[in-house]
């Protein structure tokens, strides 16, 4: 109508407020108009299957509140669930139980509320409610570190293919330094960030930053589909088979983008039974190891048509319980954007809505491929796939290379596919930064790399696009320098460190891990002398963060004893895990070649360089 157009003609600069999420009041009033024929929730179910419209409970809707007027209606996560799956989580673990109780998407709205009661005097972080305060927060990405940091939290953000930019860099300083030495920003093993100290007053402005720089912390925790990975070298590699970043991205749209309301956090994957992993791979390097993700598309031409696409992984997992590499599904689909959502929607309503509610060590997607069979649980991708009449098509695995190839490295100084220009990948000794290194790196990209930064999965960083002329002032900035944490060329051990969080902060961990690991290889760096780079990742507990499964050589803390004062005592330890290979070879080393060992380095370090000289060939330093 004239007055609709008058309406949208005008509202162009307005702010207003929607879950939380400053948006444009254009868009608002496009979803107020959209609102006078159906009401917002009843929309969602043009995002259903065909097959499970009738069998989809009617939506509990509840008001998404605000302190500020545009707030809207959003469905629950528990709403898009059937009935026998409901039924199964109101008798399921505790965390179902929450759940059921009130639904986790509520913390989207909660935290603002907290917020604001907490900083008008009106209650303090302790008075939050428990299921809310270690559960339901973690929707919104909080994980509150009650045993090491009480009252502060661990904010996991959503960084798609793990590509930053100089401005989000200097945000997550700016966002950590008040808290001193707490205040810290770690790079993961999934390409993503996590902003260490953050109190919950302070999380508003956080969340809403991170909105308005096109990223969230909404769904990236607990049962919610984590960080997709994709290739650290896409669109800069002359060994390129797919191109990763617009995958990677339109997978985290699907997962924490509402459809409807085309604001941050998806209702429609707001009650998973357990965390979801999916890594892309876009070459044959494999640099986003997809074979420990729950979906894994390992990229491979079809050996017909030589159409670029993916074979298809499932279910590989580290938890405390059990390690499990993925296997093949037997199932190749196309490398476009289409397919590749298609597919992955699909597996997810599976896991969904089948998978176990009722012990969460038995919740993960391989538990759930097994219970099928592989042939079977093919079979139900396939039927689910057609039911959403996209005319996506699910072709058989195809065969992968059999010809030799070995993985290139990240670290240091290689051309890129673009005349002229270099890519240099950076240490970042265990993935930790502090708000100075964060802005350091923010420089460098600013001056170097047209301000974008690239994150990986062993917790480094490179700067693409980098003009060949430039590299010698680069490499001579001082931030670089050999007493310096950063390193653009550094050794074979020191620069291919990983490490889990660790006791710092972490009240699962057994052992403090980034310290130790930082000091341990710089020591080993100084003692041998390696030819080829090894990988020594570190993790605090059984739960694996640290992946020590994949290492070459993987450390972690276990109980051990040791003679002081005549006397077995108990003393940090650890045990240690050889031979994990990664990229087209890879292998997970599933049991310790040695238990019990002490972390003391005069017990540590003469066994750690045994095995690198028995195992790796090295040779003592002169």
């Amino acid at each position: 109508s004239p007055i609709t157009k008058f309406l949208l003609r005008i509202a162009s600069t307005v702010p207003f407020i929607i879950t939380g999420h400053t948006t444009s009041f254009l868009t608002t009033m496009k979803l107020l108009l959209a609102t006078t024929t159906a009401a917002v929730f009843s929309s969602a179910v043009a995002f259903m299957p065909a097959s499970l419209r009738k069998s989809r409970t009617t939506f509990v809707t509840r008001q998404v509140t605000s302190t500020v007027p545009g707030s809207i209606t959003k469905p629950t996560g528990t709403s898009f669930l059937p009935p026998e799956t409901i039924e199964r989580c109101k008798v399921g673990s505790p965390i179902e139980k929450a759940k059921m109780e009130k639904d986790g998407s509520a913390a989207w709205v909660d935290v603002y509320e907290y917020a604001r009661k907490i900083r008008q005097g009106e209650m303090t972080w302790e008075e939050v409610e428990k299921n809310d305060l270690d559960t339901r927060l973690k929707f919104v990405g909080m994980l509150h570190r009650g045993k090491r940091t009480p009252g502060q939290f661990m904010m996991r953000l959503k960084v798609p293919n793990g590509i930053v930019n100089s401005d989000q860099m200097r945000f997550y300083a700016d966002s950590v330094e008040k808290y001193g030495e707490g205040g810290v920003v770690d790079i993961t093993t999934r390409q993503n960030i996590q902003l260490r100290g953050v109190k919950i007053e302070d999380a508003p402005d956080i969340i809403d930053g991170l909105h308005a720089r096109n990223q969230t912390s909404f769904q990236s925790a607990l049962d919610s589909v984590r960080n997709v990975v994709g290739s650290p070298l896409a669109g800069i590699d002359d060994q390129e088979l797919v191109d990763t970043r617009m995958l990677a991205n339109a997978l985290n749209d699907l997962i924490s983008l509402d459809p409807v309301t085309q604001t941050r956090g998806n209702p429609t994957w707001a009650n998973l039974p357990r965390k979801f992993n999916i890594a892309i791979s876009g070459s044959r390097d494999d640099y986003a190891h997809t074979h420990i993700n729950d979906i894994g598309l390992q990229a491979v031409p079809h050996a017909e048509t030589g159409e670029m696409g993916f074979n298809v992984v499932l279910g590989g997992y580290m938890s405390i319980k059990r390690v499990a590499e993925s296997v093949d599904s037997g199932m190749w689909i196309p490398a476009d954007r289409e397919s590749v959502v298609t597919l992955c929607e699909a597996i997810l309503r599976i896991f969904r809505d089948e998978s176990d509610r009722k012990d969460r060590q038995k919740a993960r997607l391989m538990w759930l491929v097994e219970k099928y069979g592989v042939e079977s649980f093919k079979d139900a991708v396939i039927r689910e796939v057609e039911s959403y009449n996209r005319g996506v098509k699910i072709y058989d695995q195809q065969p992968r290379p059999t010809d030799s190839f070995q993985r290139r490295e990240l670290l240091g100084i290689h051309p890129q596919k673009q005349a002229g220009k270099m890519r240099v990948g950076i240490l970042v000794p265990t993935g930790r930064l502090s708000p100075t290194e964060c802005r350091e790196i923010a420089d460098l990209a600013d001056k170097y790399s047209q301000g974008e930064i690239r994150l990986t999965v062993e917790q480094n960083v490179i700067l693409p696009n980098v003009d060949a002329s430039k590299i010698d002032e680069l490499t001579n900035e001082v931030c670089l320098g050999k007493d310096k944490r950063l390193q653009a060329n550094p050794g074979m051990i020191e620069g291919n460190l990983v490490s889990c969080t660790g006791a710092q902060f972490c009240g699962l961990a057994l052992i403090e891990t980034k310290a130790n690991a930082e000091s341990i290889a710089k020591k080993l760096e100084s003692l041998v002398s390696v030819d080829r780079p090894i990988r020594i990742h570190w993790t605090g507990c059984p739960n694996s963060c640290g992946q020590v499964q994949v290492a070459d050589i993987g450390i972690m803390g276990a109980p051990a004893k040791k003679e002081i004062n005549g006397k077995k005592m108990a003393v940090p330890g650890c045990k240690i895990f050889v031979g994990g290979k990664i990229g087209e070879e890879s292998h997970l080393a599933m049991d310790p070649v040695r238990e019990g060992v002490p972390l003391d380095e005069e017990d540590l370090i003469p066994i750690l360089v045994d095995i690198l000289k028995t195992e790796f060939g090295a040779i003592d330093r002169k």
